[in-house]
């Protein structure tokens, strides 16, 4: 983080909401969204939007915090990019756990390095598709996996027997979560038309028919085949972890998600999630023992170049995420 600034009363309001508009491009679960910013004079507070949580697939609301903290670590982007020092303050009012992160944004010293991925904001995106076979080469991944370590990550390149097992685990995961009525019924409820501007986005006149058949049918194993076949046809697989799993750690696990996202957008790629191991408990440890490591997974990445262009996800009006505002 920045050395300590003293806020600068010059900012205006009109560049507190340019940096949100771009800290809503940060990647969230089934693109929910689940944060708010409070804007005062020269400082950001980064809320938790708990009426957008997913209480069964989520039932801790540990997505939701690396969701937010996705968004706090583009924050910081936006802010260097200004040439704007961010002073950060993780988990600021201990009677208000809502209240995620407090950022003072003014005059000071810059973050090193965060410049340069600002142009990258917006062009990140998720990429569900196959990725192209090109190999990913070793360095990339190493810088990958060192700008995830600035922010308190570590994230693994998994090879060998750790990429079979964790495609055996999606599988398994997939036929453990479309088994469940009410998993189901959570998805459906977001999947949206696209000019929602959240959830998993579907053609509008398909929607009502798409929510139906996923409420009423396990399609776990198509799925699981499927996405099985994806993982093992990635040139690059990871996982991020972290020392500790509470709420401070979920926050460091979505900026250096974020952070390493960002990095490899400079360097052409795209990555997407197959977090059913660690939405389900007892994969979730599997995988740990698998990694060998005390750290606790917190996002299983794929990786690689792009087949093709990507439709951007939708995003809400900047209004509906800004809680107040003071002048």
């Amino acid at each position: 983080m920045s050395a300590r600034l003293v806020a600068d009363p010059v900012l205006t309001l009109d560049t507190l909401r340019d940096l949100v508009a771009l800290a809503v491009y940060a990647p969230s679960s089934h693109n929910t969204q689940p944060w708010r910013f409070r804007l005062a004079p020269a400082s950001i507070d980064l809320l938790a939007d708990r009426t957008r949580a997913l209480p069964v697939n989520d039932p801790f609301d540990r997505e939701l915090v690396i969701s937010c903290g996705a968004a706090l670590m583009a924050l910081r982007v936006a802010a260097a990019a200004k040439g704007l020092a961010a002073d950060v303050r993780l988990l600021p009012d201990p009677a208000d756990h809502d209240v995620l992160a407090r950022v003072v944004v003014g005059r000071g010293v810059v973050e090193p390095g965060l410049a340069d991925l600002a142009a990258h904001l917006l062009a990140r995106c998720t990429y569900r598709k196959a990725f192209d076979p090109q190999a990913v080469p070793d360095e990339t991944m190493a810088a990958l996996g060192a700008a995830a370590a600035l922010e308190g990550g570590d994230l693994r390149v998994l090879d060998g027997d750790q990429r079979k097992l964790a495609g055996e685990l999606v599988a398994e995961g997939d036929h453990h979560l479309w088994n469940d009525p009410r998993w189901r019924r959570e998805l459906a409820m977001w999947m949206h038309p696209r000019r929602d501007g959240d959830g998993l986005a579907v053609p509008a006149l398909a929607a009502p028919v798409a929510q139906a058949v996923v409420r009423t049918f396990d399609m776990g194993d198509g799925l699981a085949a499927k996405d099985q076949q994806l993982l093992l046809g990635s040139p690059s697989l990871t996982v991020l972890a972290t020392e500790e799993d509470d709420p401070r750690a979920w926050l460091h696990a979505g900026q250096a998600l974020q952070r390493a996202l960002l990095e490899g957008c400079r360097r052409g790629l795209q990555a997407s999630y197959l977090n059913q191991p660690i939405e389900v408990p007892a994969l979730r440890q599997r995988l740990r023992e698998a990694l060998g490591t005390p750290g606790h997974p917190q996002v299983l990445l794929r990786w690689g170049h792009p087949a093709g262009p990507v439709a951007p996800t939708p995003r809400r009006p900047i209004d509906a995420v800004i809680e107040s505002a003071v002048a």
